[in-house]
């Protein structure tokens, strides 16, 4: 880019240069004796007019140096770096990373980048042989004209070579980037952990939850005036004391396991069991332990307790 801005404006840098010289070898052609102060002005002007030659030059590089950049970091801006690291002055650390494999990786695009630009250069070098006994017969300008020429030509092929080889390489070290930054079946457990818990902590406390439950079903369904169930994955364990509650009132239930048990335990206790699939999903799923049961299940409850009693030849 550099070379092709200079191309650009490099018609107006001779012109510069050349009216700076001629001002330079007028201003002091009729000077025998050069005094300090002369000298101190001509160097001042030297130094003002290479400034303002090579600012232009300077701007386009910081320019393209930061829009690269920032392309190629996706605008990430970052402090971290500046800060001093002293692991970097390990030794073996250092020299692990130096014949680490992404270093030999590194140093073999190297060698591929000087090769290729190396016969870029010979190329160019051998296809122009015939031009080098012609500067003789030309000007210096057209000399200088003619060498800007060829490095051009030499610099704009090198250029898309390496334009193409920097795209691949980019690509490459986004997919490495990529690919050791995913998170290993380690990592994964840890993240798990953190998010959802140990497994092991989780598997002890269903466990004491279910003990628990085991417990107040033992305890509960012995007195419990009907079970309704579905008819193995629900089973809910209704108790009514027309003294105390206002309606019907769930006081154990339990799903699959639980639910056989609940079962298995009211069938020892000659508990009455009742068969009603979307009376006992409704139950469950509503329906809190010790909670009255809603209204909606009156009606349906009411006939299932008024059968068990007349069946038991209980008057409640």
């Amino acid at each position: 880019m550099l070379f092709i801005f200079f191309k650009a404006v490099g018609s107006y840098i001779f012109g510069f240069m050349q009216t700076f010289m001629k001002q330079g070898l007028t201003t002091f052609a009729g000077i025998s004796i050069l005094s300090v102060a002369d000298a101190n002005i001509y160097i001042t002007q030297t130094i003002i007019r290479s400034i303002l030659l090579s600012l232009p030059f300077l701007l386009v590089a910081a320019v393209l140096a930061v829009v690269f950049d920032m392309a190629q970091t996706r605008m990430s801006f970052t402090f971290s770096l500046l800060k001093p690291d002293f692991s970097k002055l390990n030794l073996i650390a250092g020299m692990k990373k130096l014949f680490s494999v992404r270093s030999l990786f590194d140093l073999l695009k190297s060698m591929i980048k000087v090769a290729v630009v190396g016969a870029v250069i010979y190329s160019e070098i051998k296809a122009n042989m015939s031009g080098y006994s012609q500067l003789i017969d030309k000007s210096v300008y057209e000399s200088l004209l003619w060498t800007s020429q060829m490095v051009y030509s030499m610099v704009i092929k090198a250029g898309i070579f390496l334009l193409a080889f920097g795209v691949v390489d980019y690509l490459y070290q986004w997919w490495d980037f990529e690919r050791q930054i995913r998170m290993s079946h380690q990592d994964i457990k840890d993240e798990y952990k953190q998010m959802e818990g140990d497994p092991q902590i989780k598997s002890r406390q269903k466990e004491r939850q279910r003990r628990m439950a085991m417990l107040r079903i033992a305890q509960k369904v012995p007195h419990a005036d009907v079970i309704i169930r579905n008819p193995t994955h629900y089973a809910v364990a209704i108790k009514y004391d027309s003294q105390k509650d206002k309606a019907p009132r769930v006081i154990a239930k339990g799903q699959d396991y639980l639910a056989l048990k609940i079962i298995e335990i009211a069938e020892a206790n000659k508990i009455a069991i009742s068969t009603d699939p979307p009376l006992a999903r409704g139950l469950y799923a509503s329906v809190e332990l010790d909670q009255e049961v809603p209204e909606m299940y009156y009606q349906a409850i009411a006939e299932i307790l008024i059968f068990v009693y007349s069946k038991a030849g209980n008057k409640k």
